[in-house]
């Protein structure tokens, strides 16, 4: 691929639109989470998402032994938040990166302040590249209030391409 084309690849794969979320990981006392921008719902039914998790992080190692998963929907306006799991783990408490969090069905962290997450179990895997495309089926879904999701356009961030 040339330079043009590179550029031009890099410039179209960013204008697909992003949410942030924090995936919540936890298998004993070990419990990892972390910002992820890649989701999308892939099925009805069963209830799929796909998760795009980059391979080298704690949270991917974790989802891989426990199998289940928590995903925090963050809305607009809590950038601060997101931003919080742009770093690795630091659980204290009933916090995780200084977030309070709350725990449901899976055991695996919530955050608090959040709007909406789900809970799942990991039921497949598409394992190429440096992230890989987590298959999970949805199996408790809480909404605390309807509100717009959080965008990494809203922050200026620009991951992808």
């Amino acid at each position: 691929m040339d330079d043009q084309a590179a550029a031009a690849k890099k410039t179209i794969l960013r204008m697909i639109p992003y949410g942030l979320y924090v995936l919540g990981v936890q298998k004993g006392e070990q419990v990892s989470a972390a910002a992820i921008n890649w989701v999308t719902q892939t099925s009805f039914d069963p209830p799929l998402i796909v998760m795009g998790v980059k391979k080298d992080s704690g949270a991917y190692a974790l989802l891989k032994e426990s199998g289940q998963f928590a995903l925090s929907f963050l809305e607009s306006g809590q950038g601060d938040i997101g931003y919080a799991f742009f770093k690795p783990t630091t659980a204290e408490g009933g916090t995780i990166n200084g977030q309070a969090i709350e725990r449901h069905q899976t055991g695996a962290p919530v955050i608090s302040a959040a709007p909406a997450f789900v809970e799942g179990k990991m039921v497949g895997e598409v394992d190429l590249g440096d992230h890989s495309c987590v298959v999970g089926e949805v199996t408790n879904a809480v909404l605390k209030r309807e509100s717009k999701v959080l965008t990494l356009e809203e922050l200026g961030v620009k991951y992808g391409g």
